[in-house]
Formats: structure tokens, C-alpha cells, sequence
């Protein structure tokens, strides 16, 4: 079992970083909360007082983390206190190009890394059901696998530098479509006297069939595992979709793609955030879905 720093350990770091020792591995775990660290060690990681201390010593480094600037920041305090040949894994989801240059910093001092961004939710971290989507060379992306595999069920190795980002914002721009798709279904059928279940029901079985709305229903009664029946906490929160959808964005402009759905879905949700729903799950978009009735 490998020595494995986790620095990160917000509402997704936490659980991976506590199935990585369910699994038999010795985590040193630092976040600059002090409650976050105190569940780590109650979940049985040692901790640290810093991000240098939590690496000294570590075969491997995982860090979890809000934006690009935090991930460049990180890293800068602790590549060059790395050993040479060790390994590290950036889970969080940030910026392409932010990505890119965390690779060419762990390269000048000869560590192997790997963007390994996730899918799956606070539930698939809780239960070690996330997909990873990996960016790096074939050495590293072997060497992170064995890692990744304790925290998730499906890891995949999507390309170079920067690859599992640029897949994670696409996955999540489609995502946010759907689930806009899926609330307008749901908000025309109450609209035409139509039951929520006589909807699912047909759709989940048909050509309109989607994860979000056979994994993640946005109404109450259907999945009875969605947010929708826990009065939408999430989950995954509008605030973070919007985070990915402006990512998204912000990629197709600078790769020259058009992406009018995506756009115009970002801008649904922005408006969502912006009422006060930045911490509700983003299944709850239905609300502002509804709310557009008349004005459109």
C-alpha cells in the first residue's frame, strides 16, 4: 500500500480520501479548514499543518480543489517538495489550460502527472462509484490507475495533457442540456393536466431516455433517489454547473466551437445562481424553468 497525501477534502475530497484508506493506504490529509481536517483524521488519515508537510514522504499526491488558481498555486508550494519519480493527480475540475501548465511544472521537476477530473457526485465519492477522466502519458495515467480504481469504478485515459479536463467539461455541458431538456418535458406535461409518472414512465423506456432524467428526475415521486426528494439539496450544486458551464464556454471560444446550447443553458442557470440557488442541486433548475412561463 502506497503513501498517498490528499490535499483537498471539501465535500468530494473528503469521501475519496477516506475510501483510500478504507482501501489500505497511509493518507497524510491537509485543508486549510481545521472541521475538514478533523473528519480526515476521524476517518482515519493522519493529517497536516501544510501542503509541504502533507507531501514529504508521499509515492503519491492527490489534490481536490475549487479552480485553476488553487491547482497552479498547490502545486507550485509542493512539486519541487516532491521526490523525483513520484506521481500526482489533480481531481479537481479547472480550466484547460491551467491544467496544461500543472503538467509542465510537475515535468521540470520530474513528476509524473495526471488530470483525473470526476464524475459521479457527493454519492459516487461517497461510495467509490466516480468515473475519472485522465489526461497524461501513458506512464503516469498506469501509475495513478491503481489509485484511482480505490476511489472509483470506471477510469478512463481520455488523452495527453489537459484531456481529461477538456472531457469533463464537455460531459458536464451536455449534462446541464439535458437536464434543461428534461425540465421543460416535465414543466409542458403539468402544463397538459399530465402526471409526473405517466411522463417518466413513457420517456425513460423511449427515444428521450437520458441520465438526467432516469438517474437525476428533477421532480419528486419517479427516482426516489434524486434530489428532487430531498427538497433539491445536492448533489451537485447550481454554483458548481455554473463554474463548469462557463468553463465550457470559455473553451469553445478559445478553441473556435459553437456551442449554442451550451451558451444559452449557461445562461439559464447563471440566472438560477443569481436568484439565490447557488447551493441548491442544479436538478432544481425545473424551478426557473417553470417560472419562465408567460415571459418567453
Amino acid at each position: 500500500m502506497a503513501t498517498i497525501a490528499f490535499i483537498g477534502l471539501g465535500n468530494m475530497g473528503g469521501p475519496m480520501a477516506a475510501n483510500l484508506v478504507k482501501a489500505g493506504h497511509k493518507v497524510v490529509a491537509f485543508d486549510l479548514v481545521a472541521a475538514s481536517r478533523d473528519q480526515a483524521k476521524s476517518d482515519g488519515a493522519a493529517t497536516a499543518e501544510s501542503s509541504v508537510a502533507a507531501v514529504k514522504g508521499a509515492e503519491v499526491v492527490v489534490t481536490m480543489l475549487p479552480a485553476g488558481k488553487h491547482v497552479l498555486s498547490v502545486w507550485n508550494e509542493v512539486v519541487p517538495a516532491m521526490t523525483k519519480g513520484t506521481l500526482i493527480i489533480d481531481c479537481s475540475t479547472i480550466d484547460v489550460e491551467s491544467s496544461k501548465q500543472a503538467h509542465v511544472l510537475a515535468a521540470k521537476h520530474g513528476i509524473g502527472s495526471v488530470d483525473a477530473p470526476v464524475s459521479g457526485g457527493t454519492g459516487g465519492a461517497k461510495a467509490a462509484t466516480l468515473t475519472f477522466m485522465c489526461g497524461g502519458d501513458e506512464k503516469s495515467f498506469a501509475a495513478a490507475k491503481p489509485v484511482l480504481e480505490k476511489m472509483g469504478k470506471k477510469i478512463v485515459h481520455c488523452g495527453g495533457a489537459g484531456a481529461g479536463q477538456g472531457v469533463k467539461i464537455c460531459n458536464n455541458m451536455i449534462l446541464a442540456i439535458s437536464m434543461i431538456g428534461v425540465c421543460e418535458g416535465f414543466s409542458l406535461a403539468e402544463k397538459l393536466g399530465l402526471s409526473h409518472q405517466a411522463l417518466f414512465d413513457v420517456v425513460s423506456t423511449s427515444s428521450g431516455q437520458c441520465w438526467a432524467l432516469t438517474s437525476y428526475c428533477p421532480v419528486p415521486g419517479p427516482v426516489p433517489a434524486s434530489p428532487a426528494n430531498n427538497d433539491y439539496k445536492p448533489g451537485f450544486a447550481t454554483a458548481l454547473m455554473v463554474k463548469d458551464l462557463t468553463l465550457a464556454q470559455d473553451a469553445a471560444k478559445t478553441a473556435g466551437a459553437a456551442t449554442p446550447l451550451g451558451k444559452q443553458t449557461q445562461e439559464l442557470f447563471k440566472a438560477f445562481d443569481a436568484s439565490g440557488n447557488g447551493g441548491v442541486d442544479f436538478s432544481g433548475i425545473i424551478r426557473h424553468v417553470r417560472s419562465l412561463a408567460g415571459k418567453t
